[in-house]
């Protein structure tokens, strides 16, 4: 593997667990609007959604390339119709941004577990820490926006 491939970035991790202990901190608050019960499910039906698509990204030999496109298109629609909704306060259009935002990010996952089984083979696993960091944040924010998601769908607000 080539030097530049196997650079190493000592700032990735220590930014990665800071950002994700900043992000925990501010869910915290999400989460109290909601029972434990409530989260518990979302965790729990976010968790088999994550693992189910990353196992189909992983061992799918059909290329997903063009279907992340698809997926990044709607992920802007998704921002612009949650601000949209921001000023209108609609419960079903908050609904259907919700059951968008599953789909957009269960696709995503199965894309970057392809993309991450494509350059660990091509690198014989000799990847860069700072990639290797990158990917992870992508697949924890796919997590995250589909936890959230999945939680507004089921949970009741208290």
């Amino acid at each position: 593997a080539s030097s530049a491939a196997r650079r190493n970035t000592p700032w990735a991790l220590p930014l990665f667990l800071v950002y994700s202990a900043l992000n925990g901190f501010t869910m915290s608050f999400v989460i109290a609007a909601y029972t434990g019960a409530q989260v518990v499910g979302a965790f729990v039906s976010s968790a088999a959604v994550f693992f189910i698509m990353a196992a189909i990204g992983a061992t799918t030999k059909k290329d997903l390339s063009g279907m992340a496109k698809a997926l990044m298109a709607g992920l802007i629609g998704i921002i612009i119709a949650g601000l949209v909704n921001a000023f209108l306060g609609s419960g079903m259009m908050s609904l259907l941004i919700s059951v968008v935002t599953v789909v957009i990010f269960s696709g995503l996952i199965a894309y970057e577990n392809q993309i991450i089984k494509q350059v660990y083979g091509q690198t014989r696993g000799q990847v860069s820490d700072g990639w290797a960091i990158s990917m992870a944040l992508s697949l924890y924010l796919d997590f995250i926006n589909l936890f959230l998601s999945i939680l507004n769908l089921f949970g009741r607000r208290n």
